[in-house]
């Protein structure tokens, strides 16, 4: 009685092939994930906030009313809702940003997440396009998050059309959670 085999001499081979491919895809798309995480580099943009950080990718970062000094305090959901900047060598200081303000704190996992003027700083989860500052003013897991200014100050208000930040008007944010903590 013969054996039934599921694949022959040609199809094992075949099925080898794929593998190989799939893993260098899973790999190059591993690669790529990461190095879009770990350029570490911090630009200023105009906003309607004025001028504001913005990460290497043009999104708008954030700082956390929350956190202790330079230690991040955002964790678990938060730290899903409220991506850490994280950088695997020295931060680069992009267009209008003092290099001096630079930094990073090394998180309880040991990576490192980008600091500036002492802050740890942020992207936001439904901040889907470059420029798109929806996090700001939020008040979510225990402190409020604000877009953050050349000289590492967080901005409640939104700037005059001179792109000064006058403290005119009070901006408001549609909350995406609804109230509280989020999550």
């Amino acid at each position: 009685m013969r054996e039934f085999q599921w694949f022959g001499a040609g199809s094992r081979r075949i099925l080898a092939a794929v593998v190989l491919v799939l893993a260098f895809v899973v790999g190059v798309a591993a690669a790529y994930a990461h190095s879009t995480s770990s350029k570490g580099t911090v630009s200023l943009k105009a906003s309607p906030y004025g001028k504001i950080l913005v990460s290497s990718n043009g999104h708008t970062l954030y700082l956390f009313e929350h956190d202790k000094g330079t230690k991040s305090t955002c964790y678990g959901k938060c730290a899903t809702d409220w991506p850490p900047l994280l950088t695997a060598a020295k931060p680069t200081a992009g267009a209008g940003v003092k290099a001096a303000l630079l930094g990073t704190t090394k998180r309880k996992d040991g990576k490192l997440q980008v600091t500036y003027h002492g802050h740890p700083l942020y992207w936001f989860f439904l901040d889907k396009k470059a420029g798109q500052t929806k996090g700001q003013n939020l008040d979510f897991f225990g402190g409020e998050w604000y877009v953050v200014n050349a000289k590492g100050v967080k901005v409640e208000k939104k700037a005059d059309d001179n792109g000064g930040n006058t403290g005119g008007t009070t901006t408001t944010s549609t909350n995406p959670y609804g109230g509280g903590y989020g999550g």
